[in-house]
């Protein structure tokens, strides 16, 4: 059997630029590859050769990645998850939230080891959501991308911001991590994750980061967001012990000398 190498050939960046002024070569060059190009545009061609035979087989164009880049909104990450908005695409697309979720993972043990000094096992992340209906979907794609960095996920279900970041810290949950999905005030049709860690709520230049890294893998990416999970996450009742805990605040702060655990009867 004949033996096949892979490399690549960056047609950007270092070196001389390749010109395609010749429309006859031009013309030769697109019909070799299959598909048509900008001369602007910035393309990283994968070349498998066998037996003297090259094949060109993937394409990354800067505006696939700019797609996930764009989804950045500050220290979040925001996007149209529904069609309905007029004038708008969906961007928050299930491939594009597993690309981010899995590079927040990477980002999470990556900082863990250099806090500990050490390799990391078992890394925790816990997901909470809202009620929008692109919910579901989305998760999914949160989950796969956490697999795929090698965390351990738990489901929270439904869920408020402040709780996901509580779930990184109140017993005996304390997940090294946590994803709140939301899009806060803005219509049905977005969606959007906010990113926690026991210090609290990340940076724009982690998320920045963290969204580079993803616009990499979604630009490179050739398979679709598995649903089948290695690990499925395992589904955990927090608001109830986060409710708990909050009660409890309220009780020790009120104290209220008649009736202690029910410190707000006859409020209204």
């Amino acid at each position: 059997m004949a033996s096949t190498s892979t490399s690549l050939i960056p047609l950007r960046g270092h070196g001389r630029k390749a010109s395609f002024s010749s429309s006859p070569a031009k013309t030769a060059l697109k019909k070799a590859l299959g598909f048509s190009f900008s001369s602007r545009s910035s393309v990283v061609i994968c070349v498998k050769s066998s037996s003297g035979a090259v094949k060109y087989n993937e394409v990354v164009v800067d505006e696939e990645m700019d797609k996930i880049r764009r989804l950045q909104n500050g220290s979040d990450v925001r996007g149209v998850a529904l069609e309905g908005e007029k004038g708008r695409t969906v961007d928050l697309t299930p491939p594009a939230v597993e690309a981010i979720a899995e590079s927040f993972g990477e980002w999470i043990i990556k900082a863990l080891q250099k806090e500990r000094g050490r390799p990391v096992e078992d890394v925790t992340v816990s997901l909470g959501k809202d009620p929008r209906i692109s919910g579901a979907s989305l998760s999914v794609a949160v989950f796969a991308g956490l697999a795929r960095a090698g965390c351990l996920t738990f489901d929270m279900g439904l869920a408020t911001t402040p709780a996901c970041f509580m779930s990184t810290l109140l017993p005996p949950f304390a997940y090294d991590a946590s994803i709140m999905m939301t899009a806060s005030h803005l219509p049905y049709t977005r969606n959007g994750l906010k990113f926690f860690t026991k210090k609290g709520g990340l940076t724009s230049p982690e998320v920045e980061e963290i969204c580079d890294k993803a616009a990499h893998k979604y630009a490179n990416r050739l398979t679709k967001v598995s649903t089948m999970l290695n690990s499925p996450p395992k589904k955990v009742d927090f608001m109830r012990a986060y409710a708990k805990h909050l009660r409890d605040i309220i009780k020790e702060r009120v104290n209220h000398p008649i009736h202690y655990d029910t410190p707000l009867k006859g409020f209204q």
